[in-house]
């Protein structure tokens, strides 16, 4: 069954190929759109896909670790403390190239779904589709972030 916003409740839970995530909050914002809060779990070396959203956009913010992010073509890289704005349809994913496993609290507003997701790239051969010329900036840097997770597996 497809997850939609109203469905969320705090403490559900799943486990992904990449880490997993657990629901801490849901409900609305002042402005009456859906919110849903999860704290977001991305194992060592691992990549989420490469994903967009028509439907909601996304806050970030690092808890515990180093996150790798692509954000629409540009790479950075976020430490303890430090947060980045994912805006509504960008191209975006998570990463996490270190040792240890890293924590970010995620921030969803607008429709708060599972079925909200556009993948362009997975490391784990779940479907993608298709993406414009917007989507190739960023599918080099996710071969490009896999190679370097995948070379950091090797050398462990």
């Amino acid at each position: 069954m497809k997850v939609q916003s109203s469905d969320y409740k705090p403490g559900d839970s799943d486990i992904r190929p990449w880490g997993s995530y657990e629901v801490t909050g849901v409900g609305k914002t002042p402005d009456g759109a859906d919110y849903c809060d999860k704290i977001i779990v991305v194992n060592p070396g691992q990549i989420l896909s490469l994903q967009s959203h028509k439907h909601r956009q996304e806050l970030w913010r690092v808890t515990e670790g180093v996150l790798t992010v692509i954000c629409d073509g540009e790479r950075k890289t976020l430490k303890q403390g430090q947060s980045v704005s994912i805006p509504l349809g960008a191209v975006h994913c998570m990463a996490n190239l270190e040792d240890v496993p890293c924590v970010v609290s995620e921030h969803q507003e607008g429709i708060c779904r599972e079925d909200d997701i556009i993948r362009y790239i997975d490391a784990y051969g779940r479907g993608v589709a298709q993406g414009g010329d917007k989507v190739q900036a960023s599918i080099a840097l996710y071969e490009q972030i896999l190679k370097e997770a995948e070379a950091g597996r090797s050398d462990g």
